[in-house]
């Protein structure tokens, strides 16, 4: 799954700068007037900014998919939960000295979790609190019918 997202990434980065090569041309135009290197300099500078973020928002998507889709199959989606305030508990209660970012995406809970805010955005997990609120949701939405 990490090597797909790599591998994904790394061609969305590389279509982008082509595409922005493409409407800003090459180093001259038809009429011999240069284009501008300070937006192909930007380009390449943001497009990888953009092209992680969207990377990030994904697996945050997928991740409450897969609560969702848990929550249905089992049936008891407060258990579900119950389970990952437990885990949330025991990963901010001790310390994994192998914890880089590059794994984080592996772990159920993060462990490198910032304390929100713009740290969201660079999160692969959505915050347990979240996670726990939409299963609230989800719970209420199943003893309604």
């Amino acid at each position: 799954m990490t090597l797909s997202a790599s591998i994904a990434t790394a061609i969305s980065y590389i279509a982008n700068i082509a595409q922005w090569a493409a409407i800003f041309g090459t180093a001259r135009d038809e009429d011999g007037n240069r284009s501008n290197p300070i937006a192909l300099i930007v380009t390449i500078v943001i497009a990888p900014l953009a092209a992680s973020l969207i990377q990030f928002a994904l697996s945050r998507s997928r991740e409450y998919m897969a609560d969702a889709s848990g929550a249905r199959i089992c049936g008891k989606p407060l258990a579900l939960a119950s389970a990952l305030l437990k885990l949330d508990d025991y990963a901010h209660h001790r310390v994994i000295p192998d914890a880089k970012p590059a794994t984080s995406g592996l772990f159920i809970i993060n462990p490198l979790a910032g304390v929100g805010g713009v740290a969201n955005l660079f999160s692969t997990h959505p915050s347990t609190e979240e996670r726990v609120k939409k299963l609230r949701e989800i719970a209420a939405e199943m003893h309604s019918f």
